[in-house]
């Protein structure tokens, strides 16, 4: 009822406080009262059954406590907004390329890699509302995951439930490459990026990623490459028979690769060593990526005081009707 409704005095709301101190000093004066005619005992009367009269006897102040909230409210002057908002945008249609290789796994990010990656393109995809979003996920092979679409809860569930395991293992940078430029190749906006998060050397895959890249620049898709992974080594878990224990094994990332991908399209290479730097770099390419938009917003009140008004009013009415014929008190 009251959704998109604004008050011109919300102060004069704080007078709804005085319903409690009147149904307060109602029930002080219900046990106050004291009858004209006293008789000894009222046993003669306990099988009594209640009439309708009797049930129905603090109507009347129900009805007035009713039209007082009402009242309160219309001069607290309510009304509604009539808002109108013109939208011009310039399109830009992102496809997300996840690597989620076993290595993804490794705990030089809190609380790993793929988690980290997860929660902060989870964010990137939260301030992205203009635009359309999809995401691919690699590894020794590539799917896609959500092809692009404007519905960003159902992206943002569907990235939730990413895990290691999926996909057979391997780093197929070229597949995963080329699966989020199909996807994004025939799009009609202005602007088409891929973003390729990866932490590994390219090793599987039928497609090779410079043949991936060049495919995208054909197509005028920009791509911005990630890397993801601290320099030197990083604890990696290894099951062993004493359950899983984690081992520092090497870092290993092509960035010679990825720098040339993203300079064959005109993108931009990043290097995200912790979560913090993680962070940082989704900021900056949400920095470079952003749509423009123009808004141009029109704003109409109207006063909506007169159904509480009326409402207050027939309450009233409808009190002093009942106190002066069926619930009149002699």
């Amino acid at each position: 009822m009251f959704y998109g409704i604004t008050f011109a005095h919300p102060n004069l709301l704080y007078l709804l406080l005085l319903l409690p101190a009147m149904v307060a000093w109602y029930i002080f004066r219900q046990r106050d009262t004291k009858a004209s005619l006293q008789i000894s005992t009222l046993d003669g009367f306990a099988q009594a059954a209640k009439t309708l009269r009797v049930r129905l006897r603090h109507l009347p102040f129900v009805l007035r406590c009713c039209a007082v909230a009402l009242l309160i409210v219309a001069f607290a002057r309510p009304q509604s907004s009539n808002t109108q908002r013109n939208v011009n945008t310039e399109g830009i249609d992102i496809m997300l390329a996840f690597d989620v290789s076993g290595s993804m796994q490794a705990r030089d990010f809190k609380p790993d890699r793929l988690t980290a990656a997860k929660e902060l393109g989870i964010q990137f995809i939260s301030g992205r509302r203009t635009d359309r979003m999809g995401l691919v996920v690699f590894a020794g092979e590539s799917f896609t995951l959500c092809p692009l679409t404007t519905d960003h809860a159902t992206l943002i569930n569907m990235f939730r439930e990413v895990s290691i395991g999926v996909l057979e293992d391997g780093t197929a940078i070229g597949l995963g490459l080329a699966a989020a430029v199909s996807r994004i190749k025939d799009s009609e906006a202005k602007s088409k990026v891929v973003i390729l998060l990866t932490d590994g050397v390219n090793n599987r895959g039928e497609i090779a990623p410079i043949t991936a890249a060049e495919i995208a620049h054909t197509f005028g898709v920009r791509v911005y490459t990630i890397a993801v992974g601290t320099y030197g080594t990083a604890p990696y878990p290894v099951q062993t028979p004493f359950g899983t224990r984690y081992q520092d094994m090497k870092v290993e990332i092509d960035e010679e690769l990825l720098k040339n991908i993203a300079q064959i399209t005109g993108g931009e290479f990043f290097r995200a060593t912790s979560n913090k730097a993680l962070e940082d770099v989704y900021e900056q390419i949400n920095q470079l990526e952003k749509s423009k938009i123009e808004i141009t917003e029109f704003s109409r009140k109207a006063e909506e005081f007169r159904p509480f008004a009326l409402a207050a009013l027939l309450l009233l009415a409808l009190e002093l009707l009942l106190r002066r014929t069926f619930l009149r008190e002699l």
